[in-house]
């Protein structure tokens, strides 16, 4: 795990918290590593007590959990929290899309458009590091487009949690095909101002993800 150095003060728990929540949600961390609470605390240059008082945080938000005589372990990844995830996104994705769509439509058709040739681009030159940040961004243009602030921050935080299941799989060249094609068709529901058919797509597309996340990771192929 490469080293993150900072300096006391009042912003050493959050630093350390957001430091290991990335690290967790990317997958650099996998789930049932262990997590030694000393050698945290020297890799990144601080005491102990920010990095014990991070952890608690994470094992609040059930990323970690603590194992008597053990210590703290990544929680395992399972096929009902991505259910869950699926079916939150699907609605709060929607109330973006529309909300987004009643705030600049023109502007939200033009951008999504570009979004999906730029991930087109790089699919085509095997960039499938940069299709990923691409594929964030698509889903982004929406959210901020949305004017809310807390619906942006809701979004994000579900997609990140998505990222540590799809991280097996979202730089499989045809999981990667199978997504744009699922943005070309909210794109296209968008542009016709049919806000029932953008809930659809919406789903469709997560429904799809699910599906890949099920077969690489949980090796299923039901359920999709």
């Amino acid at each position: 795990m490469a080293g993150l150095i900072i300096q006391d003060g009042n912003s050493i728990r959050k630093k350390v918290y957001h430091y290991l929540r990335e690290k967790i949600l990317s997958g650099s961390i996998a789930h049932n590593e262990r997590i030694i609470e000393t050698k945290i605390a020297k890799e990144i240059g601080t005491s102990r007590t920010p990095v014990r008082e991070a952890l608690h945080s994470l094992e609040n938000e059930r990323l970690i959990r603590s194992i008597p005589r053990v210590g703290y372990v990544v929680e395992e990844m399972s096929p009902d929290e991505l259910e869950q995830i699926c079916e939150i996104r699907c609605v709060i994705e929607g109330l973006a899309a529309r909300w987004a769509m009643q705030r600049g439509y023109k502007k939200l058709i033009g951008d999504l458009k570009k979004s999906i040739e730029n991930q087109e681009k790089e699919i085509k030159k095997d960039n499938l590091v940069r299709y990923v940040e691409l594929d964030a961004q698509f889903h982004e243009i929406i959210s901020k487009m949305s004017g809310s602030d807390r619906l942006l921050e809701l979004t994000q935080n579900l997609r990140r949690h998505m990222l540590r299941y799809r991280i097996q799989c979202i730089y499989e060249k045809d999981t990667a095909k199978r997504s744009i094609e699922g943005h070309r068709r909210i794109l296209e529901a968008i542009a016709k101002a049919d806000i029932d058919g953008v809930g659809r797509a919406i789903r469709m597309h997560l429904e799809q993800a699910k599906a890949d996340i099920l077969r690489y990771v949980f090796h299923e192929t039901h359920g999709a």
